[in-house]
């Protein structure tokens, strides 16, 4: 295999790898957030992974479209309102997973809090 071909799977790899990184920590973030936030349930485990996968893509075809990023800290007042109407719009996609608006304000609050302190860059 040439060098060319093996910097290319490695690539490859790297990607898929940062896809399930950014996947788990999600689904760990959304927990807590669903946790600490009263009004905002997520039935059981199944929910929050399909939910974490919703709000994953939601967030990277927002980003690639608008080129806004849905982090509450990262990007001031729009960022904050960005990750509150996609926590809420998520429910409309996944059975299971509920959230009215005003939990959905706390819950970007919240979010973006955990989200800080989780280590690591979850940008792809």
């Amino acid at each position: 295999m040439s060098e060319i071909q093996e910097n290319q799977t490695r690539s490859n790899t790297s990607t898929v790898w940062q896809i399930v990184g950014r996947l788990i920590a999600s689904a760990v973030i959304l927990a807590i957030t669903a946790f600490f936030t009263p009004g905002f349930t997520i039935d059981n485990i199944w929910t929050l992974a399909i939910a974490a996968i919703v709000l994953t893509v939601v967030d990277y075809l927002v980003m690639k479209f608008t080129g806004l990023q849905a982090s509450p800290f990262g990007k001031g007042f729009v960022g904050f309102a960005l990750a509150a109407i996609i926590l809420y719009i998520t429910q409309f996609f996944v059975a299971g997973y509920s959230i009215s608006w005003f939990s959905a304000i706390i819950g970007a609050l919240i979010y973006g809090v955990v989200d800080y302190f989780i280590p690591g860059n979850q940008s792809l």
